[in-house]
């Protein structure tokens, strides 16, 4: 990479007092300008075409040359995006990464004003390939750090040392969220929990938007449809499951809500550049923005989530930021005038693009506090920044029910994670409109191999619960939802590991795999290591052509069909989408169906995929899945699973007694080419044990029926050959 080479480091020295400033006009607003112009501008240049990065835009996960519209990185509540579109969304990360057969680099550009990058292929002239990529912000320092891999997890490992690596989140978080926008009251939250149950569909978390509260104030309950939230609260509580209420940064005008006066009081809200507490238009009508760039009004935001301050709330209570780009109905572009003032007197231009990241971070912080900081909290926010991964989730925001946006969804959702916030998912089902039960379907089998896996739909679409499609719609979306349970202890040593290392957890196939030919590859990902995830994102497909990488043989994650590497022409009807394990890889699953996730289930199944070797790595992580006693008590297991020689070893990494007794129910071995004879359990000082079992030849499958250890312990099983 060079700085530079273009000469296009530039910067405009701010005006002081005396001198005069400028003004500019947009669609009828005029942003003053105290200090004149302040933007700053730098060029680095790449020995490489491969540019990725830069997240949010509803866009190619390649980045593409820009010609006369660079992508544009500032946070904005955009009605009904459209896709293959450089413009600005809801949440950015100025961060981009360069990708080659021989080297990786990452560049972080660490400015929270409004940042616009052109991109441009080198010419002919120039000898190797190179990509040329111009940086300007309206205002601010130049102020950049580069990562130099020299793999992608390199530079993941190392950025995320530089912004934090993304939080460990509450086991039930990964499960299937339900919401909508809105539940009418009470009863018809408890009848769509009812359903869930009665359709035998599992289901963690339920969800409140803006309509739930009293008039648009938050914090609080509507008190005709939601006088008696606690009814849903015990419901919840006693099917193990949570509830997710909204909370945006608008706060009403109205001198009878507490909040609002306390913040008046406290003088904790954004000013106009006149030094007025700012007043704009949003759901409640006239509303005011607290300045979340004061540490002071952060902490105050903290402690209105006590149980105290927030009514009915429980643990069992999270949050959801919405509209916090900000967005203000009538201000320019649907947000705050950038000559607003904050705290420290910096003007809203300077921190725009941190504001919904502060509130992310404040709400994080109530959560935990409210529970003595003992229980993780989990909350999502639509506005983010580099960083916001250390308090929670994050969404590509209003998205619309059409196979593009389906389509669209795996290179946003790629480039967060490679943007180091791997928490992340789209609306299934699209927001907006009401989609076929096709695209419904296909959307709930790609989404139950996202991160972040909710559905979501606008107050004017038509009702679409699960159970309201006919058969055999419903089955499989059942199907699918079974299939994020089964694999939801992968998906959760996933997380670990990514808090850990800053490893992206829905991957690039070149992000896995050395081959050139991958590197515009947007429709087929890497889950982990060990999954790839083929999703059909086209009308009425039955049949496509799916690439297999690398160099080892892979196997459906169902049929257990075995592909080489290459390309084949794969049948897809509704039943499933193409998910394969790869050879050399031992996955965790749990097959026995639960209503949710926080139902112990103790009995687990490994899937071990045998290399052209014979061998096979893999680790499972757990723990009690809410609290923080794996950072202070070490309260955790952690297993490594290895396989060679017609053996299988079970290894403690870390082992806390008396937390954990999952019991391991089946052993499933794939690449078995040869008949075997004996099945032995080698385990307490050299005894053993003959297990019994079942060989299919032609699947290469030898299935290992309860083998009686636990998960926390120590054993080596091995099958001879006849």
């Amino acid at each position: 990479m060079i700085a530079n080479e273009r000469n296009l480091l530039k910067f405009e020295a701010a005006k002081n007092e005396t001198e005069s400033s400028v003004e500019e006009t947009f669609n009828g607003f005029t942003d003053s300008k105290p200090r004149g112009n302040t933007a700053v501008s730098l060029d680095f240049t790449f020995n490489t075409f491969y540019l990725y990065g830069i997240p949010e835009h509803a866009d190619a996960l390649l980045l593409r040359d820009t010609e006369e519209t660079p992508y544009r990185l500032y946070n904005l509540d955009v009605f009904e995006y459209e896709v293959h579109s450089p413009a600005a969304l809801y949440g950015h990360v100025p961060f981009l990464l360069a990708h080659s057969v021989d080297f990786t680099t990452g560049l972080l550009w660490l400015n929270s004003a409004e940042t616009w990058v052109d991109l441009e292929s080198g010419t002919e002239k120039e000898k190797l390939p190179r990509k040329h990529t111009q940086w300007i912000s309206e205002s601010g320092l130049v102020d950049f750090f580069v990562f130099y891999g020299p793999k992608p997890k390199d530079v993941s490992y190392q950025y995320s040392r530089m912004t934090g690596t993304t939080c460990l989140p509450p086991r039930w978080a990964l499960g299937y969220h339900q919401c909508r926008w809105n539940y009418n009251d009470v009863a018809d939250v408890v009848s769509v929990l009812d359903n869930f149950d009665k359709h035998n569909l599992p289901v963690d978390v339920l969800w409140l938007d803006i309509e739930h509260t009293d008039q648009k104030k938050y914090f609080t309950w509507d008190p005709k449809k939601f006088e008696q939230p606690d009814i849903i609260l015990q419901k919840l509580h006693q099917t193990h499951r949570k509830l997710v209420t909204i909370v945006d940064p608008h706060i009403k005008k109205d001198p009878d809500y507490q909040l609002h006066q306390a913040l008046l009081e406290k003088d904790f809200y954004v000013k106009d550049k006149e030094g007025r507490p700012y007043e704009g238009h949003c759901w409640p009508g006239s509303s005011m923005w607290p300045d979340f760039i004061n540490p002071d009004m952060r902490n105050f935001w903290a402690n209105q989530f006590v149980f105290e301050k927030y009514p009915y709330s429980t643990n069992d209570l999270h949050i959801w930021n919405d509209m916090n780009e900000p967005s203000v109905f009538n201000g320019p572009e649907t947000t705050m005038p950038k000559d607003n003032l904050h705290f420290g007197g910096f003007e809203h231009r300077d921190v725009h693009n941190i504001y919904g990241l502060q509130l992310h971070r404040a709400t994080a912080e109530g959560l935990m506090r409210r529970s003595g900081y003992t229980e993780r909290p989990f909350v999502l926010s639509r506005a983010f920044f580099a960083g916001s991964q250390r308090y929670g989730a994050v969404w590509t925001g209003d998205n619309a029910a059409t196979w593009e946006h389906l389509a669209v969804s795996v290179p946003m959702l790629l480039s967060l994670n490679i943007a180091g916030l791997p928490f992340c998912g789209a609306d299934v089902g699209g927001f907006f409109g009401d989609p076929s039960p096709e695209l419904m379907v296909r959307w709930y089998q790609l989404g139950a191999f996202y991160p972040f896996f909710r559905a979501h739909s606008h107050v004017d679409t038509k009702r679409r619960e699960p159970w309201l499609f006919e058969e055999p719609y419903l089955d499989r979306i059942r199907a699918a939802l079974r299939h994020r349970y089964n694999i939801l202890a992968y998906m959760y040593t996933l997380f670990h590991e990514s808090h850990l290392n800053g490893t992206a957890i829905m991957r690039p196939l070149w992000y896995e795999f050395e081959d050139e030919s991958l590197y515009t590859v947007e429709d087929a990902f890497m889950l982990g290591s060990a999954l790839y995830v083929a999703p059909v994102l086209r009308e009425h497909v039955t049949e496509m052509f799916i690439t297999f990488p690398g160099e080892e043989n892979w196997y459906h994650l169902i049929t257990n069909e075995k592909r080489s590497p290459g390309t084949f022409l794969e049948h897809v009807d509704l039943s499933f989408i193409p998910v394969y394990q790869r050879g050399g890889t031992v996955l965790t699953i749990q097959k026995r169906s639960r209503r949710s996730s926080q139902i112990i289930n103790n009995f687990y199944t490994l899937r071990v995929v045998l290399d052209s070797k014979g061998r096979s790595m893999g680790v499972l992580y757990t723990d009690d899945g809410s609290t923080f006693d794996f950072k202070a008590k070490s309260a955790y297991c952690l297993v490594r699973y290895s396989a060679f020689d017609q053996r299988l070893e079970s290894r403690l990494g870390h082992f806390s007694a008396s937390t954990f007794d999952n019991r391991i129910e089946e052993v499933i071995i794939i690449g078995v080419q040869k008949k075997v004879a004996k099945v032995l359990l080698h385990f307490e000082e050299d005894q053993l044990l003959s297990l019994s079992f079942k060989q299919n030849l032609q699947r290469e499958t030898l299935i290992v029926k309860n083998p009686a250890v636990s998960v926390a312990s120590e054993w080596i099983l091995s099958w001879q050959l006849s």
